[in-house]
């Protein structure tokens, strides 16, 4: 079975130019100009799709966070609230829609509950995210499966017994595992992409991609170097904007870069087999005082 899955027009896998997203998840802080200026970014920046994260916040929320308080830009509220002041409605979604496809750029978002899913049905995403929060929810997996869109799971936080059990849960088909470290920022010493290899060869049929939390942009391309299919990494506008994850981000100029050295990781990997370039014709004749065949 190949090791692919379709998005939106776009072949994701083995043999095809890495998916990038740009994950604007809730660095929006609930501004549509904010969203929209994220967007154009990653249009400018060349990325393949952008994702928010949507969520019921009275239902995704953990029961004993809910009343936690917490200094925001809204005031000092709980973190119930501070979920829903980060909400986007249904008809800033459709603002969105009509905006991504203005841009002509795909979007998604990762869904964090049933009647996330429900909500997002409205809009013909190409994919659905499941965070690595979620991994362990197998009802919300079961749920998302049967909309029938490819599905991505990041795998932070997760045991390998952990991961098996989603892949069981979900079946193979149509799916996407990401590689994460859940942490953010992500010190280097807990990045682990070998895991990206250690992936492929647990799930063959499966891609495999690459969720990163770092600072900085050279792991990623070194995920795409040890055969991440999809690059996922947040965008932001400035990395000192209030939220819990600007830290962990790339601002604009950044993710222009990250994109170009994912292409140049592309462009050099080549095919494993020898060649003698005709570019080194020229040195070699020069240089080799020893011929043969």
């Amino acid at each position: 079975m190949a090791r692919e899955i379709k998005l939106g027009a776009r072949q994701v896998g083995d043999g095809y130019p890495t998916y990038v997203i740009a994950e604007l998840g809730i660095n929006h802080n609930g501004d549509m100009d904010i969203a929209k200026k994220l967007i154009d970014a990653a249009v400018h920046a060349g990325a393949d799709s952008v994702k928010f994260q949507k969520r019921t916040p009275h239902i995704a929320t953990p029961p004993e966070q809910k009343k936690q308080m917490r200094e925001t830009p809204w005031g000092y509220i709980t973190y119930l609230e501070y979920r829903y002041k980060v909400e986007f409605s249904e008809e800033q979604y459709f603002e969105i829609d009509r905006y991504c496809k203005k841009r002509k750029i795909d979007w998604m978002v990762s869904v964090w509950d049933e009647p996330s899913v429900d909500f997002m049905e409205k809009f013909d995403t190409p994919a659905y995210k499941i965070s690595s929060a979620s991994l362990t929810d197998h009802n919300l997996l079961k749920y998302v499966r049967r909309t029938g869109r490819p599905l991505f799971i990041s795998t932070g936080m997760s045991t390998m017994e952990q991961i098996k059990r989603a892949v069981d849960v979900v079946g193979a088909d149509n799916l996407l595992l990401m590689h994460c470290t859940s942490s953010y920022p992500c010190d280097a010493k807990e990045l682990n992409l070998k895991m990206i290899e250690t992936l492929r060869k647990e799930f063959p049929s499966i891609p495999i991609g690459y969720s990163g939390h770092e600072v900085g942009l050279v792991p990623s391309a070194i995920a795409v170097a040890l055969g991440a299919s999809l690059v996922e990494r947040h965008i932001t506008l400035d990395r000192a904007m209030w939220g819990s994850d600007q830290a962990a981000s790339i601002e604009p100029v950044g993710f222009d870069r990250l994109v170009r050295y994912i292409r140049l990781t592309e462009a050099s990997l080549g095919d494993g087999v020898k060649h003698v370039y005709e570019s080194e014709k020229v040195p070699m004749r020069k240089l080799r005082r020893v011929v043969n065949e």
